[in-house]
C-alpha cells in the first residue's frame, strides 16, 4: 500500500528565488467524508486521479493511490466536483543539503494570501533541513488541507 508522509509548513519570506521549477495546478474534490478524499488534478498540461485515504493521528502519514488521467478527462471530471476549485502555483525548491525537494504553493483565488510548504519524507522520523522562508509547522492541522479549503476558503478565516 503507497504511503504519504508529509509534513506541512507556513512560509515567511521569499522562496520563488530558491525555485527550481514551477507548475499551475488545479483541483477539485469528488469526495471529502471522513478524512478520505477522491481528487481531480490538472497540473500544466496532465490530469491525476488520487484516493487518500485518513491521516493518522499526527496527520505525518496516509494513504495514497494516484494515477495519471487524459487532461480532456480531469476537465470533464472537475465539472463533477463539489463547489471550490482550489488553484495554486507549485515551487519546488531544494533543501539546504540537496536531500529533499520542498513543494511551496502559493495560492490564488478563494485562498489568496497563503503560502505552504510541504515536504515528503521516508519515514515519519526522516531528518531534513529547512530552508530559511519555512515557518510555523502546520501538520495535523486540518484547517490547512486542500480538501478544507476548498469548503473553507482562507479568505474566510478570521484573521
Amino acid at each position: 500500500m503507497a504511503q504519504e508522509i508529509e509534513r506541512k509548513f507556513l512560509v515567511e519570506g521569499d522562496f520563488k528565488a530558491q525555485a527550481y521549477a514551477c507548475s499551475h495546478i488545479q483541483q477539485g474534490y469528488i469526495g471529502t467524508k471522513a478524512g478520505r478524499t477522491v481528487r481531480i488534478r490538472i497540473r500544466d498540461d496532465k490530469g491525476y486521479l488520487t484516493i487518500k485515504g485518513p491521516a493518522g493521528k499526527a496527520g505525518l502519514s496516509r494513504y495514497e493511490f494516484e494515477t495519471e488521467i487524459a487532461v480532456s478527462d480531469a476537465r470533464d471530471l472537475l465539472l463533477l466536483c463539489e463547489p471550490g476549485i482550489i488553484d495554486k502555483h507549485r515551487y519546488l525548491v531544494k533543501s539546504p543539503d540537496g536531500e529533499h525537494t520542498w513543494e511551496v504553493d502559493e495560492f490564488h483565488g478563494d485562498n489568496d494570501g497563503l503560502v505552504m510548504a510541504e515536504i515528503e519524507l521516508r519515514s515519519e522520523d526522516d531528518t531534513f533541513l529547512c530552508p530559511d522562508f519555512i515557518g510555523k509547522e502546520v501538520t495535523g492541522d486540518r484547517r490547512y488541507y486542500n480538501g478544507h479549503l476548498r469548503a473553507n476558503p482562507y479568505k474566510s478565516w478570521a484573521k
